[in-house]
């Protein structure tokens, strides 16, 4: 049984509920722009004022209507070879990884993920790529990691993206497989979250409360990916990857020196 609402968030003052209110703006236009990085924005933030256990399945029910929102994206621009094994081998992994969220230091689980994503950013960045028919052993592997990830930090677009990101396409494509798998995960982490019951009437109630925030800024963020920001796309989502990363990286560490 989890805590009462004052021992699971603490004193909420106006200050706190502000400030998970820009994360949740910014976080959505992310969402809406590149079609990742938001869940990593709200979990390393609302961790700080609520907590892990409220942060990640406020981040995860948060996502639920912006996912639906941004589902037809993804159905019409995306490759199924590519989305398809994520959303089956995220089912399969993610209950494992919310496992670990409920019995482990999720400063020590950051600090890999963080490490993992730079690491693989690097390769990007020195013109890593994949073919267009990837061995699906690849895709199985990466879905597997994302999907745990994802149940454990709440936090496995990212593996999932830097794949994305190596496949060959426009960046309407690129964008497509990156909204089908982040939205393949989140809804993969759903039941295992609430099978361990962290949907509490307090995380429900805060989600309810940050959600219209969540999905105005990512309509924004998906009009500016229609007008300007498309030809932008790569290197604004690499941009992201490598400034979430950074900072999760530092404040995991820092959470776990304390600790």
């Amino acid at each position: 049984m989890l805590a009462s609402f004052e021992a699971l968030f603490g004193p909420v003052s106006p200050a706190a509920l502000a400030l998970a209110g820009v994360t949740m703006l910014a976080a959505g236009f992310l969402r809406g722009f590149t079609g990742f990085g938001a869940s990593m924005l709200i979990v390393m933030v609302l961790s700080v004022l609520f907590g892990p256990l409220a942060a990640v399945p406020i981040a995860n029910l948060t996502g639920v209507p912006v996912t639906l929102q941004l589902l037809p994206t993804a159905i019409r621009e995306s490759d199924r070879s590519f989305v398809l094994p994520f959303f089956v081998t995220s089912l399969i992994a993610a209950p494992l990884g919310t496992l670990l969220l409920v019995t482990l230091d999720p400063a020590l689980m950051k600090i890999g993920i963080s490490v993992f994503v730079l690491a693989m950013l690097a390769l990007l960045y020195r013109g890593w790529a994949l073919s267009q028919t990837v061995n699906p052993g690849v895709l199985v592997g990466f879905g597997l990691g994302a999907g745990f990830v994802q149940g454990a930090a709440g936090v496995g677009g990212p593996p999932a993206v830097v794949v994305a990101l190596a496949r060959p396409g426009t960046p309407q494509s690129q964008r497509g497989n990156v909204i089908g798998a982040v939205s393949a995960l989140a809804l993969a982490s759903l039941i295992p979250l609430w099978y361990h019951g962290l949907f509490t009437r307090e995380v429900l109630t805060m989600s309810l409360l940050l959600v219209p925030l969540y999905m105005g800024s990512a309509w924004l963020g998906a009009r500016y990916f229609a007008g300007k920001g498309g030809k932008h796309y790569r290197n604004a989502a690499m941009l992201a990857l490598a400034v979430i990363g950074v900072i999760t990286l530092g404040v995991a560490v820092r959470d776990f020196l304390a600790g």
